[in-house]
């Protein structure tokens, strides 16, 4: 995510000079810290939900596009409340809107926390993701009207370091957490955890941070950002569900309705921009900008990549190759670390490079995930997550090359004074192409599960007959064995839910527990086929899959490599530093 410029010169609360010239608000570092927690809480509920993925699965007994959904709805949610939160506060007040968002996401973090079942999960993360979408904007406001110009450059400084420690420490505080089971909560310890803190930054935020708003702020553009919000509803929704129920009419009917609501809220802001009383969500002359479009495409593209990356990356480390959640996290740590060296020396790689800045870390992404791939192919099922390391360290210093100087590099491109707009569209955007990510990435290795799950099995058989002969067990009895196992395996990688036991493997426990064998037959045929075969045949469908699904991430970061070759060339000096995230 990147920051947002609301595009509206704030009006200076009491005590703060925007210019440096004044009396300084003498709380203005805690308003700071009180305003840097909800980014902070942002970004660690959009990387810890990651990890929790296999958790939350196995305790609610989620389908696969259950579990997407708890991802998608909350960028999808954040997204369509974003552009409209920033006006919000300029009308209404950036304090206002600001603890209302506050609120309504801890009140929406307990509900995740509590969550009886899959659809009440996701709702909750609906309404938690509009509460981000609230918060979000006013906080580069609010440090613009409290800080100094002299200092409001080290204010955005830590700005930056608290998107990346929430990026960095999402997975780990998140595997941390659930293998912790504080009181018996399992994976609902990842949303508790923000109790704490959303309690204390309201108390202190109603006490300390002083109120602002826009001076002559714009109307609200109400009807376009419905539309908006139908138009992307319609499209992600269809594209998360619709293969679980085998793509009924309805999924379709949507995704084909989708272009169309999509364009009928660009003409119907094409016509309010011409409208002088008017206050469309995206003026229209901002897609006269080459950078402007170009930039909204790159946006979504990238976007598309990383995390659905880490939502295959997660599920094939836990349920495919046995890693807990804690275990998974630390393997990622690499990639979330150079992340932040990467943005944090992003500035001066783009006053070297300008634009070609965002070309070097597409460049280093795909270096980084074909090298992930090689690895996967390389050790096959005896994978081991430090074997991944290295390649994730060269794709996350890309991540930063990319992600920090991205929207100033696109933003320096724009020669209207709609700047603000531009930024504000696109984050949001950048938010749908998460959206999308994952939902196809989803699509991708959840039937790429299925398919590969005959070879997966058979690769396991020569082992397995093995055991049974040393077992004692007849060729005719080895035969029929392992075409049991075989016909288990495939139906349960080919159904919607992996915690269930699918009547063929049910089917298998029950004939080995009446078999008339010794005692000591059984226990060797059972560690043969569930000790051995199953987590054998199990760690080469998940490396497999895993491995064909990164070409996803291939195409995303090698179309956006091409894309940011479309971008106006601009010289380093005219990029203004934008703090940014992943």
């Amino acid at each position: 995510m990147e920051s947002i410029d609301t595009g509206v010169q704030a009006t200076a609360p009491p005590g703060t000079s925007s210019g440096g010239v004044g009396t300084a608000n003498p709380a203005r570092w805690l308003i700071l810290a009180v305003t840097l927690s909800a980014i902070f809480m942002q970004m660690l509920d959009t990387t810890i939900t990651m990890v929790a993925l296999p958790s939350l699965q196995s305790d609610l007994g989620s389908t696969f596009a259950e579990i997407q959904l708890v991802v998608a709805v909350y960028s999808l949610a954040f997204a369509c409340v974003l552009v409209t939160g920033g006006r919000l506060g300029d009308i209404y007040g950036r304090r206002k809107i600001f603890l209302i968002g506050m609120l309504g996401f801890t009140i929406a973090s307990a509900l995740c926390g509590a969550a009886p079942s899959s659809t009440f999960l996701i709702g909750a993360r609906v309404l938690q993701g509009m509460c981000s979408g609230l918060m979000f904007p006013q906080v580069l406001s609010i440090i613009q009207v409290t800080f100094s110009a002299k200092e409001r450059p080290k204010a955005l400084a830590m700005y930056g370091a608290s998107v990346g420690l929430g990026t960095v420490l999402g997975p780990v505080l998140g595997g941390w957490l659930i293998d912790l089971d504080i009181l018996g909560t399992d994976w609902r310890a990842i949303f508790y955890v923000n109790l704490p803190v959303g309690a204390l930054a309201l108390l202190l935020g109603l006490a300390k941070i002083p109120e602002s708003s826009a001076e002559g702020a714009r109307r609200l553009d109400v009807s376009g950002a419905v539309i908006l919000t139908a138009g992307l509803f319609s499209l992600i929704l269809p594209l998360v569900i619709g293969r679980e129920h085998d793509w009924p009419a309805w999924s379709l009917v949507l995704l084909g309705l989708s272009p169309l609501v999509l364009a009928w809220f660009f003409a119907y802001e094409a016509r309010l921009s011409k409208l002088a009383d008017k206050s469309p969500l995206v003026p229209s002359g901002l897609f006269k900008e080459r950078s402007f479009t170009v930039g909204l495409v790159i946006s979504v593209v990238f976007f598309a990549g990383i995390p659905s990356f880490f939502m295959v990356f997660f599920m094939s480390l836990q349920i495919g190759f046995g890693y807990t959640p804690i275990s998974a996290g630390l393997v990622s740590l690499g990639f979330a670390a150079l992340i932040a060296v990467g943005s944090a020396r992003s500035a001066a790689v783009v006053k070297r490079l300008g634009t070609k800045t965002l070309a070097l870390g597409t460049g280093l992404l795909l270096v980084g995930i074909s090298g992930v791939i090689a690895t996967l192919q390389w050790a096959d099922s005896d994978l081991h997550g430090y074997q991944l390391v290295p390649s994730l360290m060269v794709a996350g210093l890309g991540g930063g090359f990319f992600l920090a100087p991205c929207t100033g590099i696109i933003l320096a491109g724009i020669r209207s004074r709609e700047a603000g707009s531009a930024s504000g569209m696109l984050a949001t955007v950048q938010q749908v192409g998460i959206a999308i990510g994952i939902a196809v990435a989803g699509i991708l290795f959840y039937g790429l599960l299925g398919s590969n799950a005959d070879d997966a099995s058979r690769s396991a058989l020569p082992q397995l007959r093995t055991d049974l002969a040393a077992a004692g067990l007849s060729e005719a009895q080895q035969a029929q064995i392992t075409d049991s196992f075989q016909t288990c395996f495939h139906d349960r990688m080919n159904q919607k839910d992996l915690t269930e036991t699918p009547a063929s493997c049910a089917r298998i426990e029950k004939e080995m527990a009446n078999s008339p064998a010794p005692a000591e037959t059984k226990a060797k045929v059972r560690a043969a086929v569930l000790g051995k075969a199953v987590p054998e045949a199990r760690k080469t469908n998940f490396g497999d899959s895993f491995e064909q699904a990164a070409f996803w991430q291939i195409g995303c970061f090698g179309l956006s490599c091409l894309l940011v070759l479309a971008l106006p060339r601009i010289r380093p000096e005219d990029v203004q530093d934008t703090p940014g995230g992943a």
